[in-house]
């Protein structure tokens, strides 16, 4: 059984920094296991499920542009046709419309509806109400810039995209 604590003898000095380290890989596996319980719960709140609603975020995220299909399944690592059937099902519901690409007469770009638009309204307040209550105003730039950094960091190190 392996331990992210490293190893160390009587001998061997011990980095300063190693248990904050430690205790911050943990305390954010903690917070992916709670992200995800939350994403869950919400997602089935609404009749969705947790790709529905990652894909909800990443259209509010590119506000009224629009993205193609192609861009969606890139960015929720999905195949054609698992993306058509994400579209479609979503379609159906009246979150998304299919509109025509004015750059491109060949495609479409996907955008939220206003049903849409309210899920990610709703859902994205549980986020910002816990961020309210758990980060002081004065230190929410520096957390926001940690994370991207942190992502980054994953991306580069795991070989995943960004």
């Amino acid at each position: 059984m392996s331990s992210t604590v490293p190893v160390t003898s009587p001998s061997t000095p011990v980095p300063p920094h190693a248990d904050d380290l430690v205790d911050l890989v943990t305390a954010f596996r903690l917070l992916q296991t709670q992200h995800s319980r939350v994403l869950h719960h919400e997602s089935s709140t609404r009749g969705l499920n947790a790709t529905d609603s990652r894909f909800v975020f990443f259209l509010a995220a590119a506000d009224d542009a629009g993205v193609t299909p192609k861009q969606a399944g890139e960015y929720l690592e999905l195949s054609t046709g698992a993306m058509t059937s994400l579209i479609d099902r979503l379609e159906q519901r009246g979150h998304i419309a299919r509109r025509p690409n004015p750059g491109d007469r060949r495609s479409i770009l996907l955008h939220l509806t206003p049903s849409g638009e309210a899920i990610a309204q709703q859902i994205g307040a549980v986020w910002s109400a816990s961020f309210r209550e758990a980060i002081a105003p004065e230190d929410r730039r520096a957390l926001a810039e940690a994370f991207t950094r942190l992502g980054s960091a994953l991306a580069r190190r795991s070989g995943a995209s960004v």
